[in-house]
């Protein structure tokens, strides 16, 4: 049995270490991708999870499918391309700080996933299935996430969704509104952050959630607000957590994704639908998704930063 299959991104970030003093950014390689960030952190700590997606038959995309089989995620989902390359993305930093990505995806192997290449025994063997929105910016691979969507919904499993927006990947703003608000309407359980909140509906984080969940059949939402906290809200319950507060950040890179498999991790723990958890149950999940995700910014990557289960314990308190 597996408890989470994810359909998406496997790709190598490149995040900046220094600039050079022409301008130019010195890079370090890091396994990456939303969905294998999320999947991480739940393999972490001791879910069964797979990964369906592509690589290209290169160096990067041999060393992912090693990544994953370290990191304890079936693989055999994971189709091998000659013909493309693994997706890369590059993280610098602008003027202010704030983070910049550029993609090498035109197209990158996780595009080119078909939907008859998937595995739907990996979704049949899931209690859950997991997909974000890029594998929706163009095709065959947006075709292949609608189906592999439709299958999992056809065989009962909970659906979550991460609707992460990465503006340069898609044609139109129009375009990426259009298929992140058609994902959410899919979903059971959504992890979404503040900014994609304000994108969507120009809205809060709390009236952000509440719009969510009136309009768009979500039984529960995390609005993620960075380092400060996180908003949540279900049929029963809502309520804010902060975050870790002051800590020596190194690389937000993942960080939400592995806040959304970190509360994964906690409601599959629990045992119970996602609509009818109260407020403290909620307050525990988000709580220790917070630490979680805050830890793994001292460490450099996505895959590579997911914390151990006693150190974010330690955290907690």
């Amino acid at each position: 049995m597996i408890d989470v299959a994810a359909l998406g991104e496997l790709l190598i970030d490149f995040t900046c270490q220094s600039t050079d003093p022409d301008g130019y950014p010195t890079m370090a390689a890091h396994p990456g991708g939303a969905p294998a960030n999320f999947l991480a952190a739940l393999s972490k700590f001791g879910a069964k999870t797979a990964l369906l997606g592509k690589v290209g038959a290169d160096a990067f995309g041999r060393m992912l499918r090693a990544t994953l089989t370290g990191a304890g995620i079936e693989t055999r989902g994971l189709v091998t391309d000659d013909q493309v390359f693994t997706t890369l993305a590059f993280v610098t930093l602008d003027e202010t700080g704030d983070r910049e990505f550029s993609f090498s995806r035109k197209p990158g192997a996780d595009t080119c996933i078909r939907f008859d290449e998937l595995d739907l025994s990996l979704i049949d063997e899931a209690k859950v299935f997991h997909f974000g929105t890029l594998s929706l910016t163009s095709e065959p691979a947006r075709d292949a996430t609608v189906q592999a969507v439709a299958y999992a919904r056809r065989q009962g499993k909970l659906i979550t969704c991460d609707p992460n927006l990465r503006k340069p990947l898609w044609s139109s703003l129009e375009e990426a509104k259009e298929q992140m608000l058609w994902s959410l309407g899919q979903a059971d359980v959504v992890k979404i952050s503040d900014d994609e909140v304000e994108f969507l509906y120009g809205l809060d984080a709390e009236m952000g959630a509440k719009r969510i969940l009136e309009t768009c059949g979500v039984k529960l939402v995390f609005v993620t607000c960075g380092a400060k906290g996180c908003w949540f809200k279900n049929a029963v319950a809502e309520g804010w957590v902060p975050g870790l507060g002051e800590i020596e950040v190194v690389d937000t890179t993942g960080a939400g994704d592995i806040f959304g498999g970190s509360a994964l991790w906690k409601l599959l723990k629990l045992g119970k639908t996602p609509e009818t958890l109260s407020e403290a149950e909620l307050r525990d999940v988000v709580g220790f998704a917070c630490a979680s995700a805050g830890l793994s910014t001292t460490k450099a990557g996505g895959i590579s930063s997911v914390p151990s289960y006693d150190d974010v314990m330690k955290r907690i308190g």
